[in-house]
């Protein structure tokens, strides 16, 4: 998606260790899928380690050997979530091949179909940047790196297609998605987000050169 954590509370007592009957999925991956979903659906200073760890079915002591710090472990759940749209970019490259405008007209589909299939907790970059105000946080290098990433690549797909002033198209897409998950947050998929791809595709549209 408590109180501002720069590192994660002391341990105190004995380490308590993971019952034999626990699941066969690796400990880091559980934690990684549990604080994901707690974090998205109840935002980052809501969610206390304890919980986490109880949702991964673990013990803090496992959750301290795999991540020193709740903010390493909220930084490497905004990773994985960059990873799984890396995944995707990478699919589209595949299937539109030497067409760069119709890679960028169904990237701009894919993601304008997510925001609207989502819940109302938005864009997971976007929220950790709005709750965590510290710009040293490693959540938040993550973020800015991820936005500038989605940003050079649409502005890269623009360029290739020879689309008119590629930079400003670049700045106007990445405004317009960004301002959708605002909207969405606010008043739902019915508001002015649902013309999301209407929009994304008429300003392709008016940025193309006429024959």
């Amino acid at each position: 998606m408590s109180r501002e954590t720069s590192t994660l509370d002391s341990i105190s007592g004995p380490e308590i260790l993971e019952a034999p009957s626990a699941p066969s999925v690796p400990p880091r991956t559980r934690i990684l899928d549990a604080a994901r979903d707690l974090f998205y659906r109840h935002g980052i200073h809501a969610i206390g380690v304890d919980a986490i760890a109880e949702a991964a079915d673990t013990n803090k002591m496992t959750l301290y050997r795999h991540f020193k710090s709740k903010d390493e472990l909220v930084a490497e759940c905004l990773r994985e979530a960059g990873q799984a749209i890396d995944r995707a970019w990478a699919e589209n490259e595949q299937s539109h091949e030497g067409d760069p405008k119709g890679q960028l007209l169904a990237w701009l589909r894919f993601m304008a179909e997510i925001k609207l299939g989502r819940t109302m907790r938005g864009c997971v970059f976007v929220n950790a940047a709005v709750e965590l105000a510290n710009q040293d946080h490693p959540a938040r290098r993550v973020v800015e790196e991820r936005k500038k990433r989605y940003h050079a690549k649409c502005l890269d797909l623009c360029r290739k297609a020879g689309l008119r002033d590629p930079e400003l198209l670049a700045d106007e897409l990445f405004l317009l998605s960004e301002g959708a998950q605002v909207s969405l947050q606010c008043v739902g998929p019915t508001g002015p987000a649902a013309r999301l791809v209407e929009m994304f595709e008429r300003l392709v549209e008016a940025h193309t050169p006429r024959a």
